[in-house]
């Protein structure tokens, strides 16, 4: 199976595809053979793993996986132990956790809804059901007592999708660029009274992580969900987030300039719109910007098999960095973490016990998220692909140049090299 085959399979996508973006950009850039390049950087790397492991080349899938696993788990371990075995249900051992993600990251400011505009959306639509679980008959006692960014946060896992975005969100239709400011990025560990009201949230999201991108905050729910991992899947989403917010923010800033255009544009970032359209044939490569990991909807949405980057994929990568970082912050870290750096993209097909070739994600976050699944070889595969595309395209022109036009043209949905 030559090069092109083998990331077509591990893609899902017709190797013509492989074939033409190598085509296409050896002419714009004037290098040669990097699908032949990706393919012996991947099986190094893999190899290089695997020995760190104990695990034999040749072992089939299960095996791999199985491994795979327990450096989670073994990992999770240490990363406990260093934080002081904290109780996710403690609003302070989570913060702990936030802050040590958030120094790590040093995220810079950014471009966030003013607090008072903020405030003043409550005023008008006031949320029924979180001031009927904090015992408040009005907006204004309930502001004057309880901290607004933990409200925002409430609003996502106690008021219904319906009014959210029927009612609520709505209101940010009428945003004008002067209703945002310049500020640094929070993360938040809620008060453990919304524990009981967060249940169906968490349990639903598999995480308690969320953030609000409008307000530059990522929250933590105390909560826990007794799944091996836990603090790994935790830590590195809290950093993944810290990535994340900044990154909408700068196309906030951005799309600040077209006044006309903003309010639009700025609603549409937040519902997470991806392009629906379908593209003719050209001469030059087209390429789509996914903003969303499709796949977790339909894994045979059309768009996950043409070529596209995806700026997730781009945000875990950063995360899985600067998770190998975290040794030098906490005590009694080594460098284990380093284990997952550079693996978002690295995978492929072994055999399993029936003699069936099966891909393997060495991707920290698929990992992750298979063993809270409770090791069903089904397996999350998604993470790994996306990050795959990511792979292809900056090998060409450098992962500076992919965020650079993620920022520029995710709005549009796609662009042309």
């Amino acid at each position: 199976m030559n090069a092109y085959e083998k990331i077509a399979k591990i893609l899902r996508t017709d190797k013509d595809y492989i074939l033409d973006i190598e085509k296409r950009f050896a002419a714009v850039t004037g290098k040669s053979s990097m699908m032949e390049a990706i393919v012996q950087e991947n099986e190094e790397l893999m190899k290089d793993r695997l020995l760190r492991l104990g695990v034999s080349s040749s072992a089939d899938a299960k095996e791999i996986y199985d491994a795979l696993i327990s450096k989670i788990e073994s990992d999770d371990r240490q990363i406990f132990q260093a934080f002081g075995s904290p109780n996710f249900k403690l609003v302070g051992d989570c913060q702990r956790i936030g802050d040590v993600a958030r120094r790590i990251i040093n995220p810079p400011k950014g471009f966030f809804l003013k607090l008072d505009k903020a405030r003043e959306f409550l005023l008008k639509e006031p949320p029924k059901k979180v001031m009927e679980f904090l015992g408040y008959d009005s907006v204004d006692k309930m502001l004057e007592k309880e901290d607004l960014l933990e409200v925002y946060s409430a609003l996502r896992f106690i008021e219904g999708s319906e009014w959210l975005n029927g009612v609520f969100f709505k209101q940010y239709e009428t945003l004008t660029p002067e209703d945002f400011e310049e500020r640094e990025v929070q993360v938040k560990a809620l008060g453990e009274k919304w524990g009981a009201e967060s249940e169906k949230f968490v349990s639903k999201k598999k995480h308690n992580i969320s953030h609000l991108k409008e307000l530059g905050v990522v929250f933590i729910i105390p909560a826990l969900l007794g799944i091996s991992g836990e603090l790994l899947r935790m830590f590195v989403l809290v950093m993944h987030y810290l990535y994340e917010v900044p990154f909408y923010s700068r196309i906030f800033k951005h799309i600040m300039e077209e006044r006309i255009t903003f309010t639009a544009n700025f609603t549409s970032l937040l519902r997470g719109d991806v392009t629906e359209r379908h593209f003719p044939d050209s001469d030059r490569s087209l390429w789509l910007v996914v903003q969303r990991y499709l796949a977790k909807d339909d894994e045979n949405d059309w768009r996950l098999f043409v070529p596209h980057i995806n700026p997730e994929a781009l945000h875990w990568l950063k995360a899985e960095d600067s998770l190998s970082k975290v040794g030098l912050t906490l005590d009694g870290l080594g460098k284990d973490l380093e284990f997952w750096r550079e693996l978002g993209w690295v995978g492929d097909y072994f055999r399993d016990e029936m003699g069936h070739n099966i891909l393997v994600s060495f991707n920290l976050v698929d990992t992750v998220m298979s063993l809270v699944k409770q090791r069903e070889m089904v397996k999350y595969l998604y993470h790994h692909q996306e990050a795959m595309w990511n792979q292809i395209f900056s090998v060409y022109f450098g992962r500076e140049d992919m965020e650079k036009r993620a920022v520029e043209y995710l709005l549009q949905g796609y662009f042309e090299v």
